[in-house]
């Protein structure tokens, strides 16, 4: 005796491992953040909590440089960092850190890099007050000094 199925025309249905996510929250929301993203931003939040105050300027001139890539005046700063003297000395660690921030801002996104200025921001509000004002600093500049040709 042949089976007559009255669920041919709809497909089984089996109930999903995954909690259901609402569409307005997927729509809106951004990924989350790494759990490597956001173990970085915990490291240079520690290393910032320690470092000098010399070593907050240092930190705030490469920061207004990565936020406003392009414009000169933030590379002249930092060219006046470097030095050639002391080159078979190791680097401190204050360098190191500086390197490794250097590589994992690279690998963030935009959504990330504001998340760590957020943070930063609630751990030291007034160290990123002087960042935006930096950065608004740059605003009109476009780096170029020539009288007879202005850019």
């Amino acid at each position: 005796m042949p089976l007559e199925s009255s669920s041919s025309s709809m497909p089984l249905s089996f109930p999903s491992p995954l909690p259901s996510v609402p569409d307005n929250i997927t729509n809106s929301s951004p990924p989350p953040m790494s759990y490597i993203t956001s173990q970085e931003m915990k490291c240079i939040l520690h290393w910032f909590a320690s470092w000098s105050g010399p070593q907050r300027e240092r930190f705030l001139q490469d920061l207004v440089a990565k936020a406003v890539p392009g414009k000169l005046q933030p590379l002249l700063d930092g060219l006046e960092q470097l030095s050639v003297s002391g080159v078979n000395r190791p680097p401190c660690i204050f360098e190191c850190q500086l390197r490794l921030w250097d590589q994992w801002f690279q690998g963030w996104a935009e959504q990330e890099r504001n998340e760590f200025v957020r943070q930063l921001e609630v751990s030291d509000p007034d160290f990123v007050a002087k960042f935006y004002q930096a950065v608004a600093a740059t605003a009109g500049s476009r780096g170029c000094t020539c009288q007879e040709y202005p850019c």
